[in-house]
């Protein structure tokens, strides 16, 4: 049996949607009979592979660096999951919006610190090119399956994943809400 190819990632996140997938325990022991894991913050690759057949992103797209990732894993993902609140709504890392760019270094790496009172260079490694505004996935790229929640549960994550291994397109309106 040909096992399919899992990818997860985040972007502008905090990484509580990886947590709820460590979280399933030993439910990650039955998929992993099931599935392989090719790219994930978890596993030490560092491009992302040509062929996915299930790709899950948690966060949300807020520079520059983050709407070229979320465009090349569509590229190469057949199922594309926008996993939790940031990825589907932008959540927190939407709540910079109203202030613009300027403002948000400003706070960052001036006002609030004792030290070293600069901001970075953007554009390079230390802090990407940010967007006007942080916004969901499916801005950017089609997405094929929404799960919200902040983060969504093991069981919710397990349930999609059960599904669309057996090629349904799971229903989650039921089990979860935005920041449940």
């Amino acid at each position: 049996m040909n096992k399919i190819r899992v990818a997860t990632t985040w972007l502008d996140g905090c990484s509580g949607c990886h947590m709820s997938i460590l979280d399933m325990d030993e439910r990650l022991l039955e998929l992993a009979d099931r599935v392989e894991v090719v790219y994930s913050p978890l596993v030490d690759r560092k491009e992302f592979p040509e062929e996915v057949d299930l790709a899950l992103v948690e966060g949300a797209v807020s520079s520059e660096d983050d709407l070229q990732k979320i465009r090349t894993i569509r590229e190469r993902a057949k199922v594309l999951v926008a996993l939790g609140d940031c990825a589907v709504m932008a959540n927190i890392p939407a709540m910079r919006n109203p202030f613009g760019i300027e403002a948000v270094l400003d706070r960052a790496y001036l006002e609030h610190t004792a030290i070293k009172n600069q901001i970075p260079s953007t554009g390079g490694p230390e802090i990407p090119d940010l967007l006007p505004c942080a916004r969901p996935i499916h801005e950017a790229v089609p997405v094929d399956v929404f799960v919200p929640g902040c983060p969504p549960s093991a069981d919710v994550i397990y349930y999609v994943l059960t599904e669309l291994l057996e090629g349904r397109v799971p229903d989650v309106t039921e089990q979860t809400r935005f920041g449940a």
